[in-house]
Parts: structure tokens; sequence; C-alpha cells
């Protein structure tokens, strides 16, 4: 019985993450194209749209701390608003209405993160189930991918972008359905709303100072390639029935190196690690610049999806190293810098686009600082728990 319930809690939380990222951040990334084709949309505007939405999560981030609801409800609700908002994209013209709707997909997009990983990490611990946490890990991949199928095979049959973002609002609510009675049992152990702890300040170190920069410049580097890459795709290769499939490749890369990461990278540390999947991003943001054609793109899609959430993952258990009891502290910090680096991508990708750089000049800059910040957590020494308050 707590095997069930324990898969259906992991399924729940693998849902809730793919509704927040696969559509509440990342459905706009494969739509680009097609809102350029038929809605007239710039780079420019895109890059806006999408740091509105990043602009988004980093306000969910900071307000989550201060709500005073059941996790379940936060979840639940969040998932909610996200289908609607995403139902209006689709039945509202208006450029200034979208970016609101997106800044606001943003916003519910961080609540689902933080409290569907409380929600479902407590109760898979309770049931001596925590294996399945990589399930709920998972779910980011495995919604991008099954919105870039869909959106790969839509764009083949001239389908128009008002339509898909109905069609994925219509599949938010259906998932929020039916994860509903999952999230309203309370399954394992009873969850009362208490107060939360004081926000208290971040243990600043050396260490710390390091690991919020390096987490930072994660956000930064992969979000150009996350925002722009099937726009790119689309500039070499016309034909949806091939530029299409980069996007869902990402999510295929991402949803794959999370579910096998733990196996994989049993017996390494995890910072060396984490400087591994920098450089192995930069090389994918990078690859695009020196070699012009499809396959480069389809090699970026490889190497930036599947590293983006291995890093969140070891950025997580190198917090918990440094900062011992002061742990969710140093994360909200490492969560802002990496919202913050998220928001600053697609504007300075889309400025240096609109003056005549094109996409080269924002993936070399993003290739620097990933390789600057691979430097600094090789030359840096292994992280000590800090007591001090």
């Amino acid at each position: 019985m707590s095997s069930t319930s324990g898969l259906r809690i992991a399924f729940a939380g693998m849902a809730a993450l793919a509704v927040a990222m696969g559509i509440g951040r990342f459905a706009f990334t494969p739509l680009l194209p097609l809102m350029q084709d038929d809605a007239g949309l710039s780079v420019v505007s895109g890059g806006y749209l999408a740091s509105a939405n990043y602009l988004g999560y980093l306000v969910g981030s900071l307000l989550a701390p201060h709500l005073r609801v059941r996790d379940e409800t936060a979840v639940l609700g969040s998932m909610l608003i996200i289908g609607i908002v995403t139902l209006a994209m689709g039945l509202v013209d208006h450029y200034p209405t979208w970016l609101v709707l997106r800044l606001v997909a943003g916003i519910t997009n961080a609540w689902i993160a933080i409290y569907a990983f409380s929600w479902c990490l407590e109760r898979l611990a309770g049931l001596g189930k925590p294996v399945l946490n990589s399930l709920i890990f998972a779910g980011v991949g495995a919604g991008i991918l099954v919105v870039g199928v869909i959106c790969a095979v839509l764009m083949q049959v001239a389908v128009r972008s008002a339509q898909v973002w109905i069609l994925l609002g219509v599949l938010v609510l259906v998932v929020t359905a039916a994860v509903w009675r999952t999230y309203r049992s309370g399954h394992g152990a009873a969850h009362r709303v208490a107060p939360r702890a004081p926000a208290g300040r971040v243990p600043w170190s050396r260490d710390a100072v390091l690991l919020v920069f390096c987490f930072g410049v994660s956000g930064f580097g992969y979000i150009i390639p996350a925002t722009f890459l099937p726009a790119m795709a689309r500039a070499i290769i016309s034909d949806p029935a091939i530029f299409g499939w980069a996007w869902p490749l990402f999510g295929a890369a991402a949803m794959i190196s999370t579910i096998f990461a733990a196996a994989l990278l049993r017996g390494f540390a995890p910072r060396r690690v984490w400087m591994m999947c920098h450089l192995v991003m930069a090389c994918g943001v990078v690859i695009p610049v020196f070699w012009n054609g499809i396959a480069a793109i389809m090699v970026a899609a490889l190497c930036v999806g599947g590293t983006f959430m291995v890093i969140t993952m070891l950025s997580i258990q190198e917090a918990r190293a440094a900062a011992g009891a002061h742990v969710v502290q140093l994360i909200a910090a490492m969560t802002a810098s990496f919202a913050l680096g998220q928001i600053l991508g697609p504007i300075v990708a889309s400025v240096l686009f609109d003056a005549g750089f094109g996409f080269a000049s924002g993936l070399l800059l993003a290739g620097a600082l990933l390789t600057v910040s691979a430097a600094l957590l090789w030359s840096a020494p292994p992280a000590r728990i800090t007591t001090r308050g």
C-alpha cells in the first residue's frame, strides 16, 4: 500500500512540475516561432515576454515564505491559475496583456516549485520512499518534452499559436483535475499549516558568495538557449518537421539526466560534477556559434537540457554542506540569483540581437560566464558547514 501511495505522490509532484515548467514557464519557447509567423512577434518582444515570466518567478519566490496557506492548496491553486492564464494567452491578442499573463504564470510557477517539492518530499520521506524523489525532478523535463512534441506536431499542420495556447490551457486543467484527489487526500503524514520560520539572514561567507554567483550564472547561461533554441533552429531550417524537434530533445535530455543522475554520479564530489556540468553547458551554449547547422542546435539541446536540472540538484547538496542550519536562507539567495540570471539572459540576448550582433554575441557571453564559474568551482575549497548565526 505504501508503495502505491508513494508512486501516487511522486507522480502528483511530477505532474505539478510538468505544468509549472513545461507550460507555466517554457510553453512560450516552442511557441515563439509560431507567434513570430502569425502574431508578428519580434525577437526583442519575445525576449521581454520571456523575461516577464522569469521576473514573475523571482517575485513568486520572494512572496512564497509569506503565504499562509496549506502546501497542497498553494499547488492546486497555482495549477488552476496557470491553466487560466495559458488559456487567456490564446484568447487575447494584446501585447501588454500578454506581459501581465506571463508575469502571473511566473509567480505561480515559483509557488508550485516550492510547495510541490515541500509537500511531496515530506510525504515520501514519511513513507520511506525518498528514492522516488527523482521522479518529481523529472517532471520538469517531462513537461518540456510533452509540450515540445505537441507544438512540433501542430506546427506541421499550420495550427495558429492562439489555438495551441488554448489547447495547453485545457491540458493544464485536465492534469489539475487528475491529481486533485491525491493532493487533497493528504497521503502519508498528516500536514498542518505551521508558522514559517523567520527569514533570518544569509550565512555570508566566501563559499556562500561563490555558490550564489555560480548558480546565478547557470540561470543566465541556460536560459538563452532555453528561450530561443527553436527560433534559432527555425532560422536555419524553416521546415517545422525538422526544427520543431529541438525543444522536445531538450526536454528528453532534462528528464533522462534527472532520473539517472543519482546513480551515475555516485562516488563523485558534487562540486566537481557541478563544475563539469557548467563546462558541458558552456559547450552546448556556444556550439551553434562555431558550427552552423541543425545538428549543432540538436547538440546544444542535449548539452544544455542534460545539465540544467542536474546543476539544480547539485546546488542544493552544496548549499546544505556550506550552510548547515542556515540552508534555507542560502537556498533562497541562490534561487533569487538564479531568477535574476533568467531575467537578464533573454533581455541581454534580445538587445544584442536587435543591435545587429545576432544570437552569437549573447551565446558567447553566456559561454564565457559559465567557463569562469566552472574555474571558480574547481579552485574553491571543499564546502564546510557553517554554524555562525
